[in-house]
C-alpha cells in the first residue's frame, strides 16, 4: 500500500534527520510506553548527549519534538549544540497504546489473551485496546510533516519515536506500508533523510542502522 499524502509539500524539504530518543526505564524493562512517559537511564542520557554532539556537526536548520519527555529532553542536547530552540509538535507523540501501556509482553498476554496474534494478522490496521492503530500513527504523520513544513524550514531535525518514527519515514519517501514496518530506529542513531534521492543515511557513534533507498 503506496499513497502520497504529499502533494509536493515534501519538495520543502532537503534534508530531515531523523532522532529517537534516549532509552528509558520502561525500554529497559521492555514495558510499552506508547504516550505515557518514563524517564531516560543514565545511559539514555548519556546517549542525549552523544547525539548532541552528532546533531552539531549536521546542518539542521531547526528543531521539532514529541510533546512527550523523553523525546524532549533528547531534542534539548541536540538544539543546544545548534544554538536552536525547540518547536513542540503534537502530531509527533507516539503511538497511543491504550490499556497496553506500561505492560509488559507476558503482561499483554495475560491481560489481553490472543490479542498479539491479531496484531500480527494485520500489523497497519489492528488497533491498540483504547488506543490508535499505525493507519491512525500515519495521518498524524502526515499531519506533523505539514506542521513542519509550514515553518518554511528546510532540514528539521525531528525527535520523536520508533512506531511513529516509521510513519513519518513511510510520508517522506513513500514507502510502502510492509517497508515501513520494518525499520528499526537504535537510540544512538540519527537517520539522514535524502528527500530528492529518496535515500535514508545512518549518522551516529555507532553507525549500525540500515541504509535504504526506496525504489
Amino acid at each position: 500500500m503506496r499513497r502520497n499524502y504529499w502533494q509536493g509539500q515534501v519538495d520543502e524539504f532537503e534534508l530531515v534527520f531523523l532522532v529517537r530518543h534516549g532509552e528509558t526505564e520502561w525500554n529497559r524493562q521492555r514495558r510499552r510506553q506508547g504516550q505515557l512517559d518514563s524517564a531516560l537511564t543514565v545511559e539514555g542520557l548519556a546517549g542525549a548527549r552523544r547525539l548532541g554532539t552528532v546533531v552539531a556537526s549536521l546542518p539542521a536548520d531547526s528543531v521539532f519534538s514529541s510533546p512527550l519527555g523523553r523525546a524532549a529532553t533528547t531534542a534539548s542536547f541536540g538544539a543546544a549544540q545548534l544554538g536552536l530552540s525547540v518547536t513542540v509538535v503534537e502530531d509527533l507523540a507516539e503511538i497511543h497504546h491504550g490499556e497496553m501501556a506500561g505492560l509488559t509482553s507476558s503482561e499483554i498476554d495475560q491481560r489481553f489473551p490472543g490479542e498479539m496474534t491479531r496484531r500480527a494478522d494485520n500489523k497497519y490496521e489492528w488497533r491498540f485496546p483504547g488506543g490508535e492503530s499505525y493507519a491512525d500513527a500515519d495521518r498524524r504523520a502526515n499531519a506533523a510533516l505539514l506542521q513542519i513544513a509550514s515553518h518554511g524550514v528546510q532540514r528539521p531535525l525531528i525527535v520523536s519515536h520508533e512506531m511513529i518514527g516509521r510513519m513519518l519515514l513511510r510520508n517522506l519517501l513513500q514507502l510502502d506500508v510492509a517497508d515501513a514496518l520494518t525499520w528499526k530506529h537504535p537510540h544512538d542513531l540519527v537517520y539522514q533523510v535524502d528527500i530528492a534521492n529518496r535515500a535514508v543515511t545512518p549518522v551516529g557513534s555507532s553507525n549500525r542502522g540500515p541504509t535504504l533507498r526506496a525504489p
